[in-house]
């Protein structure tokens, strides 16, 4: 009498189970390894001019999401989920660059410097800050180059601008005058920071309120991270040129320069 035999599964069938088996391991793999690199740092794009001269037109910075702590804000940018409490939360520096979801549209990512943390009072008089009573160290430093976003230059006024604390940092400054060189003072919110763009004549921040397209009074909830270095720059201007002129656009000074 014959022994029934063991049914094997097709040599075919089980080499294709092992391939998408690997196939599926590979992809958590990548989702682990990207997860954990969103959650450390990620990089950003410069679009305007707002941060010039610190930052340009055409930057390409890293944002550490780490020294902060975390909120629904560090989430990839297509979520966008109002942000409340932070996890492991700590308040940025005077001085510090930092990057944070625009109050008026989440989807966006926006760039400026901290210029008032919690219960600081701020006022700006004739172009010039003044926190708490007493106004911010400004020296005139020559002149720079401000670029728009067709790629035209102009020569600017620029100054030194020294906050408490001793930290430094370059602005450009054309106008004493107007809503934007003047604000009464203000006490900043517990939970919320001011922020300045460096090109003061240049940038909806916290001296603009939301509602006409500003920042206002920035949730600290909504910070995404610090910027302390730049992975490269390229001339938009360049763009207008043969493509084999476009490499010429690269501003190699600017790969991996730190950002103060």
């Amino acid at each position: 009498m014959n022994k029934p035999q063991p049914i094997t599964p097709p040599v075919r069938a089980s080499r294709l189970h092992g391939f998408l088996r690997s196939i599926v391991d590979l992809a958590l793999i990548l989702l682990i390894i990207s997860a954990g690199k969103s959650a450390l740092a990620e990089p950003y794009y410069v679009p305007s001019g707002s941060m010039e001269p610190t930052l340009q037109i055409g930057d390409e910075l890293l944002a550490t999401k780490y020294p902060y702590g975390y909120s629904t804000a560090s989430l990839p940018l297509f979520i966008n989920i109002p942000a409340r409490a932070r996890v492991l939360g700590a308040l940025p520096r005077r001085g510090d660059v930092v990057v944070f979801r625009a109050p008026a549209d989440l989807s966006q990512i926006w760039v400026k410097r901290v210029i008032g943390l919690p219960g600081d009072r701020i006022a700006v008089i004739h172009g010039r800050v003044w926190i708490n009573g007493a106004p911010v160290g400004l020296t005139f430093d020559g002149t720079g180059e401000d670029e728009n976003a067709t790629g035209a230059r102009r020569q600017v006024p620029q100054f030194t601008e020294a906050l408490p604390g001793g930290r430094k940092h370059l602005i450009f400054q054309e106008s004493t005058d107007g809503p934007m060189n003047n604000m009464p003072e203000i006490t900043v919110p517990s939970g919320h920071l001011f922020v300045m763009g460096d090109n003061r004549d240049n940038s909806d921040d916290s001296r603009v309120p939301v509602g006409m397209g500003g920042v206002g009074l920035l949730p600290v909830a909504d910070l995404v991270g610090r910027v302390n270095v730049l992975l490269g720059s390229w001339d938009l201007a360049t763009a207008s040129r043969p493509v084999w002129n476009w490499p010429s656009g690269l501003r190699w000074s600017r790969f991996f320069a730190s950002v103060r």
